[in-house]
């Protein structure tokens, strides 16, 4: 287990961020393991094809039997959503003594693999050469397999910021790690991460705790290191629903009445949903969204209620039964 310790400043200090490079990192697990999440199997299976030109066994190799990850290759977030450029900058920066220590820790108590043995040699020059080999390698692996998909992966990372945040306003640090994930547990000012190889406690002292979303986290992800500071990696809400196709309408008669769009829309809504995530999912503009929402209301076939700065909207009574859509009472 591993524990967070957290002041009273440290829970004021507590924020999110986004990460590309967490996500460009964590998604070698699944690449490695595909049992390990089948919700990202049509993600994987369209990324295989594309890696041909990389160094595979190179980018295998940096996540070890025990699925742990080098700390060096996921730098804490400096601002709130950081380019990937700006965060695989920060990882060229890191001294060999820190590559070298986070290898060994990732992997330990295995071996490291051949294409790692550059993190043994006793100058630096080898771990310098193998960090920006590294880099290098992640540059076009983010490039083939996760940039083209990062803007979709980023509306659902913000849609899960919105609801976490709201569940801390309205029940502080208890209610936020409630239903984060069943791994975590709140208890009188620490943070406990269950599940975890490592066993260590880290006293914020100040440094705050960073929360990072995650489409490709299976559980939460803390670092490996004690020296860190507290940051979390934890699987965002809505997952299941990124790499499902366009929904379409039941009825061909649906779709005479209302048009292929609007019948489509209407099919999503037995959920509230606001506006920007029914653009995601259908993969259109919020501004052609907003413009179907409104005749869709004008007659009567969604609802919509205010939830914070969003406006959520749902099927009605009526659009249930024009498309046939039961809803539970």
């Amino acid at each position: 287990m591993i524990s967070f310790e957290l002041g009273v400043e440290d829970l004021a200090d507590t924020r999110f961020a986004l990460s590309p490079l967490y996500e460009t990192v964590l998604s070698l697990r699944v690449l490695r393991e595909p049992g390990l999440s089948a919700l990202h199997l049509p993600w994987r299976r369209s990324v295989l094809g594309r890696l041909d030109a990389l160094d595979t066994g190179l980018l295998m190799s940096l996540v070890a039997a025990r699925r742990t990850l080098p700390d060096f290759l996921t730098p804490r977030p400096a601002s709130f959503a950081p380019a990937f450029e700006e965060e695989l900058a920060a990882v060229r920066r890191t001294p060999p003594g820190i590559v070298r220590r986070d290898l060994l820790a990732a992997h330990a108590p295995d071996p490291l693999p051949d294409a790692l043995r550059g993190a043994l040699a006793p100058d630096d020059a080898p771990v310098v050469a193998l960090r920006d080999a590294v880099c290098a390698l992640l540059r076009q692996y983010w490039e083939v397999a996760v940039q083209p998909m990062w803007p979709q992966m980023r509306l659902l990372l913000e849609a899960d910021m919105t609801y976490r945040a709201r569940q801390l306003a309205m029940g502080g640090a208890r209610l936020l790690f409630a239903d984060m994930h069943p791994n975590l547990r709140w208890r009188d000012g620490v943070l406990h991460i269950g599940q975890m190889i490592s066993r260590h406690r880290v006293v914020a002292s100040g440094r705050g705790l960073l929360l990072v979303p995650s489409v490709f986290a299976h559980k939460p992800a803390p670092p490996v290191s004690p020296e860190e500071a507290p940051t979390l990696a934890y699987p965002s809400r809505g997952v299941a629903t990124l790499w499902v196709r366009e929904p379409v309408a039941d009825a061909a008669a649906l779709v005479s009445l209302l048009g292929a769009p609007k019948a489509r829309l209407l099919g999503l809504l037995d959920e509230p949903l606001p506006t920007v995530e029914i653009a995601r999912r259908l993969r259109v503009t919020a501004s052609a969204v907003s413009q179907h929402l409104g005749v869709l209301y004008a007659t009567g076939l969604v609802t919509r209620a205010r939830d914070g700065r969003q406006v959520l909207y749902r099927r009605s009574p009526l659009g249930d039964r024009l498309t046939g859509f039961g809803r539970a009472e």
